[in-house]
């Protein structure tokens, strides 16, 4: 099952006690802060999580899986998240 924002407004809701228009800002500031700070290309921290980054992708040779015809792929920018070492150690136990 996928966890959705709406899931997230909710929880904040109930276990803080906010309204949902306040938990639903809340939330939502969260969200554009880190889209902010991953569009001017910084690392997003967040201890005991885990760590977003932007990393650039290369133009690279690519395959239309309709057609079969070969293609470059331009060279991109791509989101990356490294879960931190509590995180990981919570996921397998």
């Amino acid at each position: 099952m996928t966890l959705t924002k709406a899931q997230i407004i909710e929880s904040v809701q109930n276990q803080l006690g906010f309204p949902k228009t306040q938990s639903t800002d809340l939330i939502e500031t969260l969200l554009e802060i880190i889209k902010r700070a991953l569009e001017a290309e910084e690392d997003v921290l967040i201890s005991g999580f885990g760590k977003f980054c932007i990393k650039d992708k290369g133009q690279r040779r690519g395959r239309n899986p309709a057609t079969g015809n070969d293609l470059m792929l331009d060279k991109r920018k791509v989101v990356t998240f490294k879960c931190s070492g509590k995180l990981r150690d919570r996921i397998n136990d």
